[in-house]
């Protein structure tokens, strides 16, 4: 049974790929499928900060799928239908009903369950609203929503404790991973930006130290050579990317290039700030109500 959004358009391969990686597992009742997230049915349309996000969330779940032991349930995904039986089909209680369902399906197995990743796309539409101030706001309540799943902590400790048939040093495993997901998720923007100066402001005797003055410059070294990276993902992106419509001219793909800039500030305040919203509410209690994400389409 495969999870389908409104938007989803599965590859030409894609039913052909999970019926045989599910018919050839012996263990396909502790299985998930993952295919790979791309937000590129309508990346020509939306604006360049919504590009630059569309293209790195395709391009985070197509890093965690090299690494299998830390992939989880995004989006379109797929399980035999005697597990969904056996879990009582996906939770109607929480908001982030994909990742959540990885938890169920663990702790209903006692631990066995993996994710098995399908390297086969599985394309969706970017944000977009009727403007662009209207589609900034829906893209941040949409990556808030994702965030939500900061709330699956409680719920897989709880589990935990009552499931004792599990081994803690595979149970404290995965809660480490899911704690240091979000915590990441909320924090490493922020701390790429604004750590290499924070010392010199927080402690005046360093400043006045060597080490304080070669800081910022040995972080820029730092980051440059991180920046490699970033040059690989552009130039990935751009092969990735399908055929430019008749009606955008060559300057819309030169805006392919230049929107990249846009990446620290699309990364703080879409991912850091979005995700210490949701974990704020969470700890205060101020609960989620789920809103579907506006998605129209251009003509």
């Amino acid at each position: 049974m495969t999870t389908f959004d409104s938007d989803h358009r599965a590859s030409q391969q894609y039913f052909n790929y999970l019926s045989y990686e599910y018919a050839i597992d012996p263990d396909r009742r502790y299985k998930s499928y993952q295919p790979i997230p791309m937000f590129y049915n309508n990346i020509w349309d939306v604006p360049a900060a919504m590009r630059v996000l569309a293209t790195g969330n395709s391009f985070w779940i197509l890093i965690e799928m090299m690494r299998p032991h830390r992939l989880r349930n995004f989006a379109a995904h797929a399980q035999g239908l005697a597990a969904l039986i056996d879990t009582d089909f996906w939770s109607v209680t929480t908001i982030v009903e994909d990742g959540h369902q990885y938890w169920r399906t663990y702790f209903r197995y006692s631990g066995r369950h993996d994710v098995v990743p399908l390297f086969t796309p599985v394309y969706q539409d970017a944000v977009m609203a009727e403007t662009y101030i209207k589609t900034m706001k829906v893209q941040f309540l949409q990556l808030r929503r994702w965030a939500w799943g900061a709330s699956d902590f409680a719920f897989a400790m709880r589990e935990s404790i009552i499931h004792r048939e599990i081994a803690w040093s595979n149970k404290l495993l995965q809660m480490g991973r899911l704690l240091e997901g979000h915590y990441s998720w909320a924090t490493s923007s922020l701390i790429l930006m604004f750590t290499a100066w924070l010392p010199l402001y927080l402690n005046q005797q360093f400043s006045y130290t060597s080490l304080a003055h070669n800081l910022p410059v040995i972080t820029s070294r730092i980051l440059m050579v991180a920046s490699v990276s970033l040059a690989l993902t552009i130039v990935i992106s751009i092969i990735l990317l399908p055929k430019r419509p008749q009606r955008y001219g060559l300057w819309r793909s030169l805006g392919m290039l230049w929107q990249w800039l846009l990446m620290p500030a699309t990364a703080i305040v879409f991912s850091s700030f979005a995700a210490i919203n949701a974990q704020t509410r969470l700890m205060f209690g101020r609960y989620l109500e789920f809103h579907v994400t506006e998605k129209v389409v251009k003509k």
